[in-house]
């Protein structure tokens, strides 16, 4: 039976290089559809494009409008295409409208040598069962979330206070992470994983939906099975704009994914 990921994210080839797809109104999140399921449906798009090579190795995207659930279309073009990487440009658009355009670079992470290596820190979290379950967030937040009830989120004890009205301040929120259906994330889906979270700024005290402007995303190797960790992290806000780095480490203590963003300051 598939994954509702991998329902939720399915395209269909309609040839030279474009794909029909739907956009679900379970990933809605503020004003629109979530970025990371959007580079979900993109990025598939991109590995149908180059079969040989199925998995993101870097994807960089900019938002260029807010995108909404119903009918979509992806067109990718190869750019190169080597013995171990391509290079393909791609766009979601709606309506004649571009949403999303990226340039991708795939390959075939099982084929590579070697694993990760980091100097890197692996997030401590509690245990699971002492974390905090995505399903008690506040309504409000709910509400305009429903995104959220796309997977199993037990966030860490001290990065919740901004649920409580008493954020701590340190622009850091993370937690154990998988999918609502049990499914495990595939490369592809890390794409999506790394804009899963609330905004980082909720912990400064700044709620409200925050519009992705760019999102870069490097996937370093295919997940272990079981729960992820992620984090998010944040250290400047200026201008309107906040950056959000965030790690996605597997149940194998990899730091499998890796991504910064550039995000408008939320909108109450």
């Amino acid at each position: 039976m598939p994954s509702e990921w991998d329902t939720h994210t399915s395209v269909t080839a309609t040839g030279d290089g474009l794909f029909g797809a739907e956009l679900d109104p379970g990933w809605v999140v503020g004003g629109g559809v979530n970025g990371g399921y959007l580079l979900g449906i993109l990025g598939r798009a991109v590995a149908e494009s180059v079969p040989a090579k199925p998995h993101p190795l870097s994807v960089s995207a900019y938002y260029l409008s807010a995108s909404t659930p119903g009918p979509a279309q992806v067109s990718t073009r190869v750019l190169r295409e080597g013995g171990s990487v391509a290079t393909v440009a791609a766009e979601l658009g709606q309506e004649g409208v571009t949403r999303i355009t990226a340039l991708a670079t795939y390959g075939d992470l099982r084929a590579m040598h070697g694993d990760v290596a980091t100097t890197a820190e692996e997030p401590a979290l509690p245990p699971i069962e002492e974390c905090v379950p995505g399903t008690m967030a506040p309504e409000e937040v709910r509400r305009i979330a429903p995104l959220m009830e796309r997977f199993d989120i037990r966030f860490d004890p001290a990065c919740v206070g901004w649920a409580m009205g008493a954020p701590s301040g340190n622009g850091l929120i993370q937690g154990w992470f998988r999918m609502a259906d049990g499914h495990d994330v595939d490369p592809v889906g890390l794409l999506m994983v790394c804009d899963a979270l609330p905004p980082v700024t909720f912990d400064l005290g700044l709620p409200g939906w925050a519009p992705t402007l760019e999102l870069t995303v490097h996937v370093r190797a295919v997940p272990t099975p079981g729960w992820l960790k992620v984090s998010h992290r944040t250290r400047n806000v200026a201008g309107g704009m906040f950056e959000e780095d965030c790690e996605v480490w597997d149940s194998a203590g990899r730091l499998v994914a890796q991504s910064r963003q550039l995000a408008m300051q939320p909108r109450r």
